[in-house]
């Protein structure tokens, strides 16, 4: 049956979002929105990765549970449906935010639970049958100036917030993996994994369906509080309400400054032929970084691209999320000179597609899991980049917390933390702008000279530890 001119409209503007919802091979007609007032048991708002992946443990664990799920657009269409396609461990967070020591038992619990993370996703995409392109191929980080090898080495040397997650490779290992002119160092972490990410959460979706949860779309939450969520339509009334939003919680009453909506961009080639991957060396499924200030992160993708993103695009201070911040012309240059540089075989290739989103980055850059047993309100998020294996944990643990589970998931570092807010505007905004900038002029500095760039101490307030 064909489209109507103004689901049509939505259609091309869903698939517009990133590479990914592009690539969704069903239609992206919205489900049926909230029709009234209704009855449920557990109530989530936003169905990304975290709501979702809530809403399947809880029907793992109590199928009997009348879970509904609400969302302003439809499934995936934000973060989740326009990241990377990284599921790769590591931190969201530090150790001195959760207020512990960086070699505690706590914190090396949490790094093993990422590496965890990303086998369960796999275990569930296979068990479900979700068609995503998982694959378990490693995650390279390079560094070819200076700097970056220092910054790069010292960071695997010392962090225990990345436990033993990656290790140094020589210059003839990382060769075998990709050929990236002027390496001077790289490491690799094996536990990592290769996904097309709006086919993930639209799979993940259609699964918690299937188990008996009602998923209402095109149906914002105008309030949160105990007992109920009040939409334009009608109210879902729950024992439990639980907040899975993301960047999107600052759109939310009072809420405005609980996180910094940091704007992240990619762009994709056209599909390479094989004989450029051969001279790439690019081994299918690796996940590739470098160790910038603004890094890259890049796949190659099942379907013979590379997608590239990175930071480098702050909101505007009267509009924070826009639509209009989700293709910026400098940051998409920039992405493209990486590909030039770092794999030059593709340098020539055409670029199909241009999107990006906005990521919570909390006032200390580290991730919260909370739930409050007694008003039955509970949110997680603040992910900061790690979210595709973050919202995974983070949905296992949520379920565990409104059943009450005593499960090693409940007494992980960010359960119950709670992030002081960003400063009020305009200060936030010019934090954003700052860190950008700056970050940006040390990188070209460091390019350029090959000498570390002091002027990152100016943002250090700002950023991870700094908090």
């Amino acid at each position: 049956m064909a489209l109507s001119t103004a689901e049509a409209g939505l259609e091309a503007r869903y698939r517009a979002r990133s590479l990914w919802l592009d690539g969704v091979p069903e239609s992206l007609e919205p489900r049926p929105g909230l029709p009234g007032d209704v009855e449920c048991d557990v109530a989530i708002v936003g169905a990304g990765f975290t709501g979702l992946w809530t809403a399947y443990y809880l029907k793992q664990l109590d199928p009997a549970l009348r879970v509904v799920v609400l969302e302003r657009e439809i499934a995936g269409y934000g973060p989740s449906g326009r990241n990377g396609g990284w599921a790769s461990p590591g931190m969201a967070g530090n150790a001195g935010a959760y207020g512990l020591a960086r070699d505690s038992d706590p914190i090396r619990r949490g790094v093993r639970e990422t590496q965890n993370g990303v086998e369960e996703i796999g275990r569930v995409v296979a068990r479900e049958g979700i068609d995503c392109g998982y694959l378990k191929a490693g995650a390279l980080t390079i560094a070819t100036t200076a700097p970056q090898r220092d910054r790069l080495l010292g960071h695997s040397a010392r962090s225990y917030e990345r436990g033993d997650l990656d290790r140094e490779l020589s210059l003839s290992e990382a060769a075998e993996l990709v050929h990236v002119p002027d390496l001077q160092a790289s490491t690799f972490a094996a536990d990592a994994a290769r996904i097309d990410p709006a086919r993930l959460v639209r799979g993940l979706a259609r699964t918690c369906e299937g188990l008996g949860v009602t998923i209402y779309e095109r149906t914002p939450a105008l309030e949160l509080v105990q007992g109920r969520v009040r939409c334009g339509s009608g109210s879902v009334r729950a024992d439990v309400v639980l907040r899975t939003t993301e960047s999107y919680t600052t759109q939310l009453p009072g809420e405005s400054l609980r996180y910094l909506p940091l704007y992240s961009l990619m762009i994709a080639t056209e599909p390479l032929p094989e004989e450029v991957w051969e001279q790439l060396g690019w081994r299918d499924g690796l996940l590739i970084g470098d160790a910038h200030h603004l890094f890259f992160y890049a796949q190659r993708t099942r379907d013979g691209r590379i997608a590239i993103g990175g930071r480098g695009a702050p909101y505007r201070l009267r509009d924070p999320i826009s639509e209009q911040h989700e293709r910026s012309a400098p940051v998409a240059e920039r992405l493209r000179q990486a590909i030039r540089r770092h794999f030059p075989a593709a340098g020539d290739a055409a670029i199909t597609h241009h999107w990006g989103g906005p990521l919570a980055a909390p006032r200390d850059w580290s991730m919260s899991v909370t739930f409050d047993r007694v008003t039955g309100l509970g949110y997680a998020g603040g992910y900061t980049g790690h979210g595709v294996v973050a919202s995974n944990i983070s949905g296992r643990t949520m379920a565990d917390l409104v059943l009450g589970r005593d499960t090693d998931l409940v007494t992980l570092p960010w359960v119950g933390h709670d992030s002081r807010r960003w400063e009020p505007e305009p200060l936030r905004f010019l934090a954003s702008r700052a860190i950008v900038g700056i970050l940006a002029h040390a990188d070209r500095y460091e390019d350029r000279t090959g000498r570390p760039s002091r002027r990152t101490r100016l943002v250090a307030p700002f950023m991870p530890g700094g908090g």
